[in-house]
C-alpha cells in the first residue's frame, strides 16, 4: 500500500472506505475462552499455549505467527487465533456471507482445539470471568503491546489489569454501506447493548466466590479506562458523522507506535499531539492511526467495519447465537428501521443507566422507556428472527432463525444464565466453584434451562 501523507482528512477517509454496497456485507465473528488443566483448574500458562499452537499448526495448517521469536498466534485463510493478555486464546473468524458458515467455522475450530488438547490434561470454559483464580495468579502473555497496556492501565483504573488477564467476550462485526448508515447502526446497537449484556451474562464469580453482579465483566470494563471504554455520548448525537469519531479518537491517549519492528511507549500522549510534532522524534504515519484504533474498546466501536461487543464469553452454542442477533437487526432495512424508532428518542443518560442496571440486575431490569426488559427482548428477538427470514438462507431445511434457539431458552428460562450457576453455588455446590469447572456444562442448561 502506498503511503498516505496524514491530514484529517486521511484519517476521516480510513472510515468511509468502509462503505459497501449491500451485495458486498459480510458477518465476522470473534470468540475468546479459557483454558484449564483439568487435574488442578489451573489457568494455562505460556508454554501450554505454545504447544497448543504448534500442534494446531503441524496438524491443520495454520502459519505462525511470532514475536522476538516466541509464537504468539496463527493465520488460516481470513481467519486467525490470537493470544490475549492472560491467555485467553481468541478465535477472529473469517468476514462470511451466512450463518451457516459461521457455525461450521465454529465447530471446525472447537474440534480441532479438542483434538490437539485430549492428551494434554486441557480444557476449556466459556465464561465472561474466570470463576476461580486471583489477578495474582494469572502471567502475562509475552506481546509488547499486552506489556505496555499493563504498565498504563493502573493509571487509567482500577481494574484494567483484571480486563486484559481475566474476561472473555463474544463479538461480532457487520458492514455499512454509508455514513447514514453506519450512524443509525451505532445508534441502535449501543442503545440495545444493555439487553445482550443481560441476556449474555455469565460472569457471576470473581476470587471463587460469588460477586454482586450478574456480569462481573461488564463492571469490570467500567473501571477499566474512560477515556476508551463503555458507551460514547457522540454516537446518539444528531449530528454524528466519521469526522465526530475522528475528533474523538484524536484526543484519546496512545499507548505505542512502532518503528523498526519495536514499541516505543507513548506515556499518554495524544495522536494529536503526535499529528502535531509534539513528540520529539516521531511523525505520526498511517501505520500509527490504524494501531491506535485498535486500542478503542467501547461497547460498539467502529473501524471499517462496526464491531458489537458486549456479550460475556459462554458455551459453543451462544458463539453462533451472538452474530445471528444482530444479523437479524442490522442487515434488514425494514427492521431497522422499526427499532431506531422504539430506541431514538432514549437520551444517552438513559442508555446509560439503562446498561449500568443490567449487569446487576439481568432480565429483571426495565428499559428507558420503563418496558420490562424481559418483554422487551422477546420483541427484539422477534424483529432478528424475522430479519433472519427474510435473508432466505438455507440448509438442510432450516433457515438461519436455527441460531437464535440458544437465546430463546434463555428467555423461556427467564432469568439471565449467571442466575443458574448462582443458583447451584448457593445449593448443591456448597459454594464451592471449582463444581463450574467439574460439570458438564450442557447437562447442567438442559436441567436448569430447560433445554
Amino acid at each position: 500500500m502506498l503511503k498516505k501523507e496524514l491530514s484529517k482528512d486521511v484519517l476521516i477517509s480510513y472510515f468511509s472506505e468502509g462503505c459497501k454496497e449491500k451485495k458486498k456485507w459480510r458477518i465476522g465473528t470473534e470468540h475468546e475462552k479459557f483454558g484449564f488443566r483439568k487435574k488442578t483448574l489451573k489457568p494455562i500458562e505460556y508454554n501450554d499455549i505454545e504447544e497448543i499452537l504448534t500442534k494446531l499448526s503441524l496438524r491443520f495448517g495454520w502459519k505462525k505467527i511470532f514475536e522476538e521469536k516466541k509464537i504468539i498466534g496463527l493465520k488460516r485463510d481470513n481467519s486467525s487465533i490470537s493470544l490475549e493478555p492472560g491467555g485467553q486464546i481468541e478465535l477472529s473468524g473469517a468476514p462470511l456471507q451466512n450463518l451457516f458458515q459461521t457455525c461450521i467455522e465454529v465447530n471446525k475450530h472447537q474440534d480441532e482445539l479438542n483434538s490437539v488438547c485430549e492428551d494434554l490434561d486441557i480444557d476449556f470454559m466459556g465464561m465472561g470471568v474466570l470463576p476461580k483464580w486471583s489477578r495474582d495468579d494469572m502471567s502475562l502473555m509475552p506481546k509488547k503491546r499486552y506489556k505496555i497496556m499493563s504498565e498504563y492501565m493502573p493509571r487509567a483504573g482500577s481494574a484494567g489489569l483484571d480486563m486484559m488477564l481475566r474476561t472473555c467476550t463474544i463479538q461480532a462485526n457487520f458492514d455499512f454501506s454509508s455514513e447514514k448508515d453506519m450512524k443509525k447502526k451505532l445508534m441502535i446497537s449501543q442503545s440495545i447493548q444493555p439487553l445482550v449484556i443481560a441476556l449474555y451474562a455469565n460472569s457471576p464469580f470473581i476470587n471463587g466466590k460469588l460477586s454482586n453482579f450478574l456480569s462481573y465483566r461488564s463492571y469490570i470494563w467500567t473501571k477499566t479506562d474512560n477515556d476508551r471504554c463503555g458507551l460514547l455520548p457522540i454516537f446518539c448525537d444528531k449530528d454524528f458523522s466519521f469526522e465526530m469519531y475522528v475528533d474523538y479518537l484524536l484526543d484519546v491517549p496512545m499507548y505505542f507506535v512502532i518503528r523498526n519492528n519495536k514499541y516505543v511507549e507513548l506515556n499518554g500522549y495524544t495522536f494529536r499531539d503526535l499529528m502535531d510534532g509534539k513528540i520529539k522524534n516521531l511523525k505520526a504515519n498511517y501505520a500509527d492511526w490504524e494501531n491506535h484504533i485498535t486500542t478503542i474498546f467501547t461497547e460498539v466501536r467502529l473501524k471499517k467495519i462496526i464491531e458489537v461487543r458486549g456479550a460475556d464469553g459462554g458455551p459453543w452454542s451462544r458463539v453462533c447465537a451472538l452474530p445471528a442477533f444482530w444479523t437479524g437487526i442490522l442487515y434488514d432495512d425494514e427492521i431497522l428501521e422499526e427499532i431506531w424508532l422504539i430506541v431514538k428518542d432514549w437520551k444517552f443518560n438513559e442508555i446509560k443507566n439503562f446498561y449500568k442496571n443490567v449487569r446487576k440486575d439481568g432480565l429483571k431490569a426495565n428499559t428507558p422507556n420503563n418496558e420490562s426488559l424481559l418483554n422487551f427482548t422477546k420483541k427484539i428477538l422477534k424483529f432478528s428472527e424475522n430479519g433472519l427470514k427474510k435473508r432466505k438462507f438455507y440448509k438442510e431445511g432450516n433457515n438461519e432463525t436455527i441460531f437464535l434457539e440458544p437465546l430463546k431458552i434463555i428467555l423461556s428460562s427467564g432469568k439471565s444464565p449467571a442466575e443458574t450457576w448462582k443458583k447451584l453455588f448457593l445449593g448443591e455446590w456448597n459454594n464451592n466453584v471449582d463444581m463450574l469447572y467439574k460439570t458438564n456444562y450442557f447437562k447442567v442448561l438442559k436441567k436448569n434451562e430447560k433445554i
